[in-house]
């Protein structure tokens, strides 16, 4: 397991509270009626176009006690794709972008992560879009740990992240560079839940 110091526990500790049980390493499910996954890219210089995709699942291992953090996986559905404009989904589900016919799913596997305080850190892995492979550094935040107030009740995460990629790298090259722009900011904002 590679070692990641991404923890709520000494900020738990300093205010008094009892931080949640069960601490040690166990396997965390992304909820996916709590997850989101978004990107922005320039339109023709004037405005970003925001897209999110609905089609997400993932999971990782994690130590709350040693910070310890492996095995991330995750997977979306390129198909997903939503930009509040049915026609240019439709394009960006082509292949002058994600080319969903023949790349069905965006996957990532992390591959190192590196702390840089006690709720934040980077996490770095092999992202496949359209079937080819690059390197990727996420910048992570946990911004709670806690069991759930209601409905599972069960210990949940909750975890921002961003990173920017060039969808050129990708082999996504349509319209470059006046029309539609290279770099693509990513946004994941999602819970996870302890497994049983």
């Amino acid at each position: 397991m590679t070692a990641f110091r991404l923890t709520a526990l000494g900020a738990t500790l300093a205010l008094g509270l009892t931080p949640p049980a069960q601490a040690e390493p166990a396997t965390w499910q992304i909820d996916p009626e709590h997850a989101v996954v978004a990107f922005t890219i320039m339109h023709a210089g004037y405005a970003k176009v925001l897209g999110r995709f609905s089609d997400i699942e993932g999971s990782f291992v994690y130590d709350p006690e040693t910070q310890e953090l492996g095995d991330v996986t995750a997977r979306i559905g390129t198909a997903s794709v939503d930009t509040d404009h049915e026609k240019r989904d439709e394009h960006v589900r082509s292949a002058d972008f994600l080319d969903a016919g023949a790349h069905p799913a965006i996957t990532f596997t992390a591959t190192s992560s590196t702390p840089t305080s006690e709720t934040t850190g980077t996490v770095t892995g092999d992202l496949t879009i359209r079937g080819i492979t690059q390197p990727v550094t996420l910048d992570v935040t946990l911004n709670k740990r806690a069991d759930y107030p209601c409905c599972h009740g069960k210990e949940t995460l909750g975890i921002s992240a961003t990173a920017e990629i060039l969808r050129s790298d990708f082999g996504s090259t349509y319209a470059l560079p006046d029309f539609v722009g290279d770099a693509v900011g990513i946004i994941l904002e999602f819970e996870a839940i302890r497994a049983e």
